[in-house]
């Protein structure tokens, strides 16, 4: 029996009342459907995004593996370029003072 004829026949047995007057057994009956229902929902959700075979696991890890490393990339990228820009205004100050303190005469 697949999921859609455990479901059916779930909700026919629901709707007949034949579980009985007990709010526990109507309890239990519709516990069983709304998990039959949600796990065949999510079977089709992923059949639709293509995961629904034996390599999705492989394949979500890679994809998993390939997004930390594109964060750390982006991470180191803008680490480098603020190291430069410091560099970079340090390197103009120390420009600044020297003309400042007339060392360019110096040179001469």
């Amino acid at each position: 029996m697949d999921e859609d004829e455990a479901l059916a026949r779930l909700i026919a047995l629901a709707g007949t009342g034949a579980a009985g007057a007990s709010g526990a057994l109507d309890a239990a009956l519709l516990r069983a459907v709304v998990e039959e229902a949600s796990e065949l929902g999510a079977r089709r959700a992923l059949a639709r995004l293509g995961l629904a075979d034996a390599a999705a696991r492989d394949d979500v890890a890679d994809l998993r593996q390939l997004l930390g490393a594109w964060r750390d990339a982006k991470t180191s990228a803008w680490k480098a370029a603020i190291d430069w820009a410091v560099r970079g205004m340090l390197a103009l100050l120390v420009v600044g003072l020297a003309v400042k303190l007339g060392l360019p005469g110096l040179l001469r």
